[in-house]
């Protein structure tokens, strides 16, 4: 069977190491702060001006004021600190987070991004995800397989605008995990359990080899 959303987010969180500083996305990445281990030290930042978030307040516990750049309500810990966005991304241009793990619509097999915006469709705005994959250390992305029609999301080229190129150093979906090493080559290094390899060829274009 595929993993589940709580799942990745579990394998995502394999990802932290002690004393680290990490920016996490919209959608599967926020629910990484859930399965950080016991006894590590993370910071988490959010690009909208917060360094040391909490985690998710309980029903009827939530402060409309304090939300990450995902508009969600979190918390804040005795260590938190604010300031002004342009200093958040001060952090984040100067190489001073760590790790970034983000969601997303297509990787390529050479390790290209595209997770801002669907042609036709209205957003917001770019937010935060092109200066991340360009200023943070490893970027790991999390993100289903396929779209709900079936169609491959991790493709030979993306066709989608592009959040950033050969930026991707890991990719975790609900089937398996890549190496990615943003260009050096696709290998898979894990399947979720129950899932084979047959099924994860039959549902992936990029090339790609097996390290398992």
């Amino acid at each position: 069977m595929a993993w589940t959303r709580e799942q990745m987010a579990e394998r995502a969180a394999a990802e932290l190491r002690d004393g680290f500083y990490v920016n996490l996305g919209i959608g599967i990445p926020t629910l990484v702060a859930n399965y950080i281990p016991p006894g590590m030290s993370v910071t988490l930042q959010s690009e909208n001006g917060m360094l040391g978030m909490g985690p998710f307040p309980y029903e009827g516990e939530a402060d409309a004021d304090l939300i990450n750049a995902g508009k969600q309500t979190i918390t804040e810990l005795p260590s938190s600190s604010y300031f002004s966005s342009a200093d958040s991304f001060a952090m984040i241009r100067g190489g001073h987070i760590a790790l970034s793990i983000l969601g997303g619509m297509q990787v390529s097999e050479a390790g290209d991004l595209a997770n801002w915006m669907v042609p036709g469709k209205m957003v917001k705005g770019m937010g935060g995800a092109m200066d991340l994959v360009a200023g943070v250390k490893r970027v790991v992305v999390v993100m289903d397989h396929t779209e709900k029609s079936g169609a491959p999301k991790l493709l030979r080229q993306c066709n989608l605008p592009l959040t950033g190129q050969q930026v991707v150093d890991l990719l975790i979906t609900d089937l398996g995990v890549f190496d990615i090493g943003r260009g050096a080559g696709v290998r898979l290094t894990a399947l979720a359990d129950g899932v084979t390899l047959e099924e994860i060829k039959s549902k992936t274009e990029a090339h790609f080899q097996v390290d398992l």
